[in-house]
């Protein structure tokens, strides 16, 4: 499963380990705020559809940092982009910390996802264009599981401040970690290379150098890859968001399982998520990219189903919950490989920031439709119904777009 990792050369090895520290980082952040929505909840007095909405807004504003992000990576460069989107993720999660309303935090926490949504566009573009070929997809997915390690590392925070402070204040102390990540620019700065580049092209009647505009990824030669993969990243973030969002206060109300107890149940699928994202890895370059996904987006929707809906024990369901995170994983860490491999290098990073984040700017309504079949069902069946139907979008995707297995990124897109 690790043999590639000989045989690539340190610089691919130093930006493997590099982009795998900032989603790592990204996940601890991100996280947090499923992991408090009961305590923020206690404390504003506000509505589950409220809390829902902030991770709508927290998931809209990250597409955002993708799409113009991806597009400032294709201009600026791919390691420029990534230092200062790090940066910024860091510090607005702090910030967070402090905030002393509930509008203040959906502000802090919009402006925390741009920064969230352009570090995952850069850094994906940035492991495609500098791992070879026949590993990128080991690479790629290995690089997803980094997820897992920070989903894990929010978690284990979690249980141990809210072991010894109150709720009120054991959230503001979570956020209040998030400005960790700041630390890893000094990494990217002192070691990661900036992938070769072609020579700029020129424009034959004035001789300026042409620049790639925002809606590039909407010219006919691509725009179907475009139009498709959104489609797909709508799927597999809206099943995600739905999934992740809520389990937590799932497992806390409905399940009434304690904090250490939540934090068990999370373990596992956890463990799951991690071990999927490294079995993706290995089938992306085993078996393609199109039937990989296929094969976990199926696989979620079964799973899914039964871990909500079927009367169940607390062993049984923690027994679920293995299959359950580790199918969810499959599917993240197959887009990165394939929509890089679908655009040319001009547009690489406006497309693939494009259709891995406009899924976040439909899923972002997810979160919220949970909130609010939760209002008239059970959480367990809002979250089952609203997760099935986004794996299953995925499974439709993924019949219309091309095999791009082993494709060496060229200036042309895929066929």
């Amino acid at each position: 499963m690790f043999s590639w990792y000989s045989e690539v050369s340190k610089d691919e090895r130093r930006t493997f380990w590099a982009c795998f520290g900032g989603w790592a980082l990204d996940a601890l952040d991100v996280q947090m705020f499923s992991l408090v929505i009961p305590a923020i909840i206690a404390e504003w007095g506000i509505s589950k559809t409220q809390a829902g909405l902030v991770s709508g807004v927290t998931l809209i504003a990250s597409a955002l940092g993708g799409w113009i992000c991806g597009a400032a990576a294709d201009r600026y460069g791919r390691v420029r982009t990534l230092q200062i989107t790090v940066a910024w993720f860091s510090v607005f999660t702090l910030l967070s910390a402090f905030a002393q309303n509930f509008p203040e935090f959906i502000v802090l926490k919009a402006l925390q996802g741009f920064g969230f949504g352009g570090e995952w566009a850069a850094g994906a573009v940035l492991m495609a264009e500098t791992i070879r070929n026949q590993h990128r997809g080991k690479a790629m997915g290995a690089v997803q599981s980094a997820w897992a390690i920070g989903w894990a590392a929010a978690v284990l925070l979690y249980a141990g401040v809210f072991s010894f402070l109150p709720p009120a204040m054991g959230w503001r102390v979570m956020f209040a970690v998030g400005i960790v990540p700041a630390l890893l620019v000094i990494y990217i700065r002192r070691n990661i290379k900036e992938p070769l580049a072609p020579a700029p092209k020129v424009k034959k009647d004035t001789g300026a150098i042409e620049r790639v505009p925002l809606l590039s990824i909407f010219a006919p030669d691509v725009l179907r890859m475009t139009l498709i993969g959104g489609l797909l990243g709508v799927g597999a973030h809206g099943g995600y968001s739905a999934l992740t969002t809520w389990l937590p206060t799932f497992l806390k109300t409905e399940r009434h399982l304690s904090v250490l107890g939540t934090g068990g149940y999370l373990a596992v699928i956890i463990l799951a998520f991690f071990c999927g994202c490294l079995a993706a890895s290995v089938l992306l370059d085993a078996i393609g990219r199109r039937q990989t996904i296929l094969l976990f987006s199926v696989c979620c929707v079964a799973t899914v189903i039964l871990y909500v809906f079927l009367p169940m024990s607390n062993q049984a369901m923690l027994a679920l919950g293995f299959p359950l995170g580790f199918f969810a994983a499959g599917i993240p860490a197959s887009m990165g490989a394939l929509f890089n491999e679908l655009y040319p290098r001009g547009t690489r990073g406006t497309g693939v920031g494009f259709c891995y984040n406009f899924g976040r700017v439909v899923s972002s309504g997810f979160p919220v439709l949970v909130g609010h079949l939760a209002s008239r069902f059970t959480l367990g069946f809002a979250i089952g119904i609203s997760a099935a139907v986004a794996y299953a979008i995925v499974a439709l995707s993924i019949f219309l777009l091309p095999e791009t297995r082993g494709r060496t990124l060229t200036d042309e897109p895929a066929a």
